[in-house]
């Protein structure tokens, strides 16, 4: 099992391929190991000395973003991550340029494949290089701790996020809780640090029957983060209270 996460990179998995032995070539011929400024330079792909070790792979990833486009790697996570909108761009060019070199040197399709964009394109190289199975991890995270029997006699459900917005509704761990509590529907309340407001329009249709900021109006983030446990414990009475 592998854990997908940290976007920093965004090199589309070339950075662990080239680590367990797959080998990049540039138009000269000469072997590199690709980092996300120079995926445009590769020009052919050897999986041939694949390290033999290697099993078969569960990928567990917390999102459905694909590879590239408006909702790909680089358009949603670089920002996050300090990239300037010129450096967006050369990075999901590379990234798409990567899926064109994979699909004609490994035969395998994974620029529009969901998932594919988590952690800066690792879940498209997991599946390109390794040929592992894609899995929503909070899937495996909810089957191991037994839900569906917690859930089958549960009145409401609570779930949290650090930032709840529109990216937590690509996969991460509320939109999974959602999944599970909206056919049985069982109620489910969010409590987060911050809420955009662009989400509670869409909560109905995603299951969700509440969801709560635990940061005050005007509570700057490094108080927000120090007083964390104070300001949860304080949102959920509130919450209890209301469900009561």
């Amino acid at each position: 099992v592998v854990g997908l996460g940290g976007s920093a990179t965004t090199d589309g998995g070339c950075g662990a391929a080239a680590a367990c032995g797959v080998r990049f070539f540039d138009d000269d011929g000469a072997p590199f190991v690709p980092v996300g400024a120079t995926l445009s330079r590769i020009s052919r792909i050897d999986a041939s000395g694949l390290d033999p070790e290697v099993a078969r792979i569960a990928a567990m990833c917390d999102v459905d973003n694909p590879l590239t486009g408006e909702h790909g790697a680089a358009a949603v996570f670089g920002p996050q991550k300090g990239a300037t909108p010129e450096l967006v761009r050369s990075l999901d060019d590379g990234l798409a340029h990567l899926a064109q070199v994979v699909r004609r040197d490994l035969g395998v399709e994974v620029e529009d494949l969901p998932g594919a964009g988590a952690a800066g394109g690792l879940g498209g190289g997991m599946v390109a290089f390794f040929g592992a199975e894609l899995r929503r991890g909070v899937d495996a995270v909810l089957d191991a701790v037994g839900f569906a029997q917690k859930l089958a006699s549960a009145d409401a459900v609570i779930s949290g996020e650090g930032s709840f917005d529109s990216q937590s509704l690509r996969g991460k761990v509320v939109l999974g809780v959602s999944r599970r509590t909206r056919e049985p529907g069982v109620p489910l309340h969010v409590l987060a640090g911050r809420v955009d407001p662009g989400v509670r329009d869409v909560l109905r249709e995603h299951g969700i029957a509440s969801a709560r900021a635990i940061t005050p109006e005007g509570m700057d983030l490094e108080e927000a983060m120090e007083r964390a446990g104070e300001l949860l414990s304080a949102a959920a009475r509130d919450l209890a209270k209301d469900l009561a």
